[in-house]
């Protein structure tokens, strides 16, 4: 059996290596080169082991069962209606205060052609956890290629009818982390749609709105720090972009959904996922009290999260995609970051 602590790491011949540890599956570093040899951690966390098991625990891991956020923890399904704790304000958040961010995967490397090394992270949630119906099962598989393409790959079923929606939560800085914000980092997002959120209910209301004339607009992609900046009322609700985008022509097939890149470093990451959206989070709650990597406090901004998901509150709402996972059919859910 693995432990919280197990470390296991994945390298190719480029370079990249991606660092993880059992607890949560957290991604506790991804090393990336640049065109002239230099190499930095990307990835916005801590120094040590120990560290990363007492520090924020999102920071790179799996979340779930269901990932962002539930109004109100609550949601009804063949007519019966679930009442689920809320952590974050009165909504549900990323499975609530035992999501599978705290909890012990099981690892073990596998062969998988596509891939140049792989591991295969396995949980089994029971019936009732977290207050979901049904046993869940889940296999997420961490791969990296020769392309320098860091892929995971998740896969679930259910012994009942219930509502899934995993994803992982790490932050990047391509100027390595601990080296400033992500203002001055550009941004392009395969969307002309997003899900404007509501101050009152913590999060969206359910309408999809255009992107065109907002500070949301990063069709053509634009540095982040514009929108920050901006007098936009959904920037200052959470002093930031905290949002859900809906993937441009969306048909359930892997295609790009976001594109980061930062010139002086020479650093480019590609976004792939065969969902319907990507949450944009830019770390606003960060306020410097905590030490990250290099012994430097993690400030606000200090990262950006590009969480490809199905949209936040879907079980509610009914223009949204549908997050039911049918008992016996399985959920997959693939996401790839690319570097350049």
């Amino acid at each position: 059996m693995t432990k919280a602590s197990d470390v296991f790491i994945l390298k190719n011949r480029k370079g990249l290596e991606v660092t993880f540890i059992a607890r949560g599956g957290q991604i506790t570093s991804i090393k990336v080169p640049n065109d002239r040899g230099e190499v930095v951690d990307v990835v916005i966390g801590y120094d040590t082991v120990d560290e990363a098991l007492a520090g924020d625990a999102y920071f790179g891991a799996i979340c779930g069962r269901y990932a962002n956020r539930i109004v109100n923890g609550q949601f009804e399904l063949n007519g019966e209606k679930f009442q689920l704790d809320t952590n974050n304000g009165p909504n549900h958040l990323h499975g609530g205060e035992d999501g599978f961010n705290n909890r012990v995967w099981e690892v073990e490397p596998v062969k998988i052609r596509r891939f140049a090394q792989a591991y295969k992270l396995s949980l089994v949630s029971p019936d009732g956890d977290q207050k979901y119906p049904g046993e869940l099962t889940i296999s997420v598989v961490y791969g990296i290629t020769e392309d320098n393409e860091f892929g995971i790959e998740y896969s679930a079923k259910s012994t009942k009818d219930t509502i899934i929606n995993l994803t992982s939560h790490a932050y990047f800085n391509l100027k390595g982390a601990g080296e400033g914000t992500i203002a001055d980092h550009e941004l392009t997002v395969n969307s002309d749609k997003y899900t404007p959120i509501d101050g009152e209910i913590g999060t969206v209301t359910g309408e999809i709105a255009n992107v065109k004339g907002t500070a949301m607009d990063f069709a053509s992609g634009k540095l982040i720090g514009e929108a920050l900046e901006s007098n936009c009322p959904q920037v200052k609700l959470v002093d930031g972009i905290d949002h859900n985008f809906v993937i441009s022509a969306y048909d359930e097939s892997l295609r790009i959904a976001a594109r980061l890149e930062h010139e002086e470093s020479g650093r480019m990451m590609e976004v792939y996922t065969d969902q319907p959206g990507i949450q944009v989070y830019t770390g606003s709650h960060f306020d410097g009290s905590e030490i990250g990597k290099q012994g430097k406090p993690i400030e606000k901004w200090a990262g950006v999260a590009l969480e490809t998901q199905i949209f936040p509150d879907s079980p509610n709402k009914a223009n949204f995609p549908n997050a039911v996972l049918k008992a016996g059919r399985e959920y997959s859910h693939t996401c790839v970051y690319r570097f350049f």
